[in-house]
């Protein structure tokens, strides 16, 4: 039954692109293709810093009511993205 050992695995060649993106580049298309995703990213991040701002502060009130519209404002991101890319696929067809 022993067959000996197993023949070797070889690596599976590197995909090549023939196209250079860089990051910048690719950055810009695709806020291009869906503008609302690094809004909604930004919004994000703004309101988080606000909310712990008024943390540090002390206004209690103020800080959960922007803890609050930090997760509006992630799940409006979230759909922007989902959205974007139910676009992009029914535009690719």
């Amino acid at each position: 039954m022993a067959a000996g050992p197993p023949p070797p695995l070889e690596p599976s060649p590197l995909p090549t692109f023939t196209e250079e993106e860089g990051f910048t580049e690719k950055f810009l298309r695709k806020t291009r293709e869906n503008p609302l995703v690094p809004f909604g990213c930004l919004c994000t991040v703004g309101i988080l810093g606000y909310g712990i701002f008024c943390f540090k502060r002390g206004y209690t009130r103020r800080s959960q009511l922007m803890m609050r519209a930090r997760v509006l404002a992630q799940g409006l991101t979230i759909v922007s993205l989902v959205g974007g890319m139910v676009a992009t696929t029914i535009k690719s067809r």
